[in-house]
């Protein structure tokens, strides 16, 4: 198979389109509260930016079942090196991302470094680097069947494990389900998020191991797609696997609920569903249709997702470490003297999402320009 010429321009724009709305619930302005649908659910429900991460992932599947084809033929040892370098690079770089910047004020006032028993190990370039790591070993040793089988499994274990692990009438709770219970046990209180109500990782180690079936998703959409996607009966199919998936994900929340931060069976088979469905009308449109006028401003994102994603987290957190006179730090003087002022409320929130989003995109109009791709 020629990979290359087999690329399809619609996985790319819904790549890029996955990182920018990635960036807009990443970086909400301050004063006002953001659009509720663009904030995570408090526990069980389900907002759009609850379909970032997981759609994140099915696209990484769909990048993998074009270039893991290609590495599958040239062996194990080659295969081997590149997962396990490319796992261990980006576990780090998620790791450093939320060491950053690294030192901290002392006691006395000057600056000392950010002692390790305080950085939390989990996030999302973690699971993403774990996720990549199990998903390529199945991809190269398990066929196609098998590999439904193993998602199934997964999907089917992790019900039972939250349930038979977890505190007694508390096994969906934040602070008592079995995924915290590990977390806690494996890498102490220190290094888990405390972002939330309670000291809670929503990348946590067990709930990591269901994300993987977003990516094996994505994979086999991807082998698919390329074998029909092009044509009415392909998308056809994929549109009703879509339908499926997701009528079978909401029988399966009235047992089970839909909920990113502990990541549901029940949520991973809807988010599954929709990104079949979003990619059956982008397929539509720009692979059939040839509709790609628009395309391309996504496509540029989608062509550097890892080093813009990376760009944005650590520009963002720049700005909230440099103070003004005011009080605020940078990004909230921006977001709150210039944004707020003219449009006041939970648009004006967006409209420095948005404002933030464009900086980060014109990075990666600008790499593209001078045609430099980082890849790892």
């Amino acid at each position: 198979m020629n990979i290359k010429s087999n690329r399809f321009l619609s996985l790319d724009v819904f790549r890029g389109m996955t990182i920018c709305l990635m960036i807009v619930v990443n970086s909400p302005g301050t004063g006002a509260d953001l659009y509720p649908y663009l904030v995570h659910a408090d526990w069980f429900g389900f907002t759009l930016a609850d379909l970032v991460f997981p759609t994140f992932l099915f696209v990484m599947g769909n990048a993998m079942s074009f270039s893991m084809t290609k590495l599958k033929e040239a062996g194990p040892k080659a295969f081997w090196k590149k997962v396990i370098k490319r796992t261990v690079i980006i576990f780090l770089l998620g790791y450093l991302m939320y060491w950053y910047p690294f030192f901290q004020q002392g006691i006395d006032g000057t600056l000392e470094l950010k002692p390790f028993s305080e950085t939390r190990v989990m996030g999302v370039l973690q699971r993403i680097a774990i996720c990549y790591f199990i998903s390529a070993v199945i991809f190269y040793y398990v066929k196609q069947r098998g590999t439904l089988i193993i998602a199934a499994v997964i999907l089917l274990a992790y019900w039972a494990i939250l349930y038979v692990f977890g505190a007694p009438g508390g096994e969906l709770d934040m602070a008592t389900n079995a995924g915290t219970r590990l977390d806690f046990f494996i890498l102490g209180e220190g290094h888990i998020y405390k972002g939330d109500k309670i000291p809670f990782d929503p990348e946590g180690i067990l709930s990591t191991l269901p994300a993987v079936v977003n990516v094996l998703a994505g994979i086999l959409a991807g082998k698919y797609i390329q074998r029909a996607g092009k044509s009415y009966e392909g998308i056809a199919k994929l549109c009703m696997a879509g339908f499926v998936l997701a009528a079978l994900a909401l029988w399966w929340d009235l047992i089970f609920p839909i909920g990113k931060k502990l990541w549901t069976s029940s949520f991973v088979l809807y988010t599954v569903g929709i990104d079949l469905l979003i990619i059956t009308v982008l397929i539509y449109l720009i692979e059939i249709k040839k509709r790609t006028s628009g395309a391309e401003v996504f496509n540029i994102v989608g062509k550097n997702p890892l080093f813009i994603y990376l760009f944005s987290e650590l520009f963002f957190i720049t700005l909230r470490t440099i103070p003004t006179g005011s009080g605020l730090d940078a990004f909230e003087w921006v977001s709150e003297r210039i944004f707020q002022a003219i449009f006041p409320g939970s648009f004006g929130s967006l409209v420095t999402a948005i404002a933030f989003t464009m900086l980060c995109w014109g990075i990666g109009w600008w790499l593209d320009k001078r045609r430099i791709y980082i890849k790892i």
